[in-house]
């Protein structure tokens, strides 16, 4: 485990340092508060032994500082008094400190408060990696593994709003899998989630890493595709539309004796600044008319509105 030692008097600090390492736990030392709060931030240690009075931050300070920055991960503190009186030890509680010991201090009761410490900011960082699963899990397509309609409200939301910046163009692409009804009619179901699955891995294959690939719901899926304006967008889709030809999934009753997909085009760009749902309703309608074309092709929303 790693512990920072914050104590602006030498001896303090050599006695407390050596009970530290002689518990087996690497250590860093600070002599105030200010540069203990700077080998907080810069090293994250699983503990802070931390003196009650020092210049600059005191120990109080130092325990606000540390909680107030707390995300996941978990800082055990353990406040060193001078007398240990009811007043300090409970300010330093109310300040977020987890256990104290007195001046002066004695090597076995820190090695006990270490090893609470060591059991505490263990399972802290436990539960942290299984909210960080659980996260995932809520956000993720248990077929494909792709992300569901929760990520996709939730990166929309972002790519409209982003944290005092200007929204930047992308393009939405709702794709569909042509004539799936009948795939599974055909074939089974299982069958039907198998395609699903190698559909949904060559979507993901054939755009970038940072481009959003979803599962909107049955066999739709969803592509955000950033900072890409229509054109582009449409030769990626049709790369994609390609590729899943390519995959050569039998299937007797679609013209094409494989399964293809369709997809429509609708661009967040410097002319159309529509909102997310309008940005759906449009690719959507622009999948639909794909579909009443004939199916397996790629149709821009723009060049509905140019019919009109």
């Amino acid at each position: 485990m790693k512990v920072l030692i914050a104590d602006d008097d030498q001896i303090s600090r050599m006695i407390t340092k050596a009970a530290v390492e002689q518990s087996g736990h690497e250590c860093l030392v600070a002599v105030d508060g200010d540069s203990a709060w700077e080998l907080y931030l810069a090293h994250a240690p699983e503990a802070v032994v931390t003196d009650l009075m020092m210049p600059g931050m005191n120990g109080l300070d130092l325990c606000r500082a540390i909680r107030s920055s707390e995300d996941d991960n978990y800082t055990y503190v353990i406040l060193v008094t001078s007398h240990g009186s009811r007043k300090d030890v409970l300010a330093g509680m109310e300040a977020g400190a987890d256990d104290y010991v007195t001046k002066p201090l004695d090597p076995f009761n820190l090695h006990i408060r270490l090893l609470a410490a060591q059991r505490i900011t263990s399972l802290h960082s436990d539960l942290a990696k299984y909210r960080t699963a659980l996260s995932n899990q809520a956000r993720t397509d248990p077929l494909t593994k792709l992300h569901n309609r929760l990520k996709l409200t939730e990166d929309l939301g972002e790519l409209h709003n982003p944290a005092g910046n200007t929204p930047k163009d992308y393009c939405l692409a709702m794709v569909d899998v042509d004539n799936f009804k009948s795939y599974n009619d055909i074939y089974g179901h299982q069958a039907g989630d198998a395609a699903l699955v190698a559909i949904a891995a060559t979507l993901a294959r054939e755009v970038r890493e940072t481009d959003g690939v979803y599962r909107f719901g049955g066999e739709e899926f969803l592509l955000v595709l950033g900072e890409q304006s229509e054109e582009t967008a449409a030769v990626i889709l049709e790369r994609v539309r390609s590729a899943v030809h390519g995959l050569q999934i039998e299937h007797s009753g679609d013209p094409d004796g494989v399964l293809t997909i369709s997809a429509g085009v609708a661009a967040f760009d410097e002319g159309h600044r529509a909102g997310a749902e309008q940005l759906l309703r449009e690719a959507d309608l622009a999948l639909y008319a794909a579909k009443a074309s004939g199916r397996n092709r790629v149709t821009l929303a723009s060049a509905l509105t140019a019919e009109r």
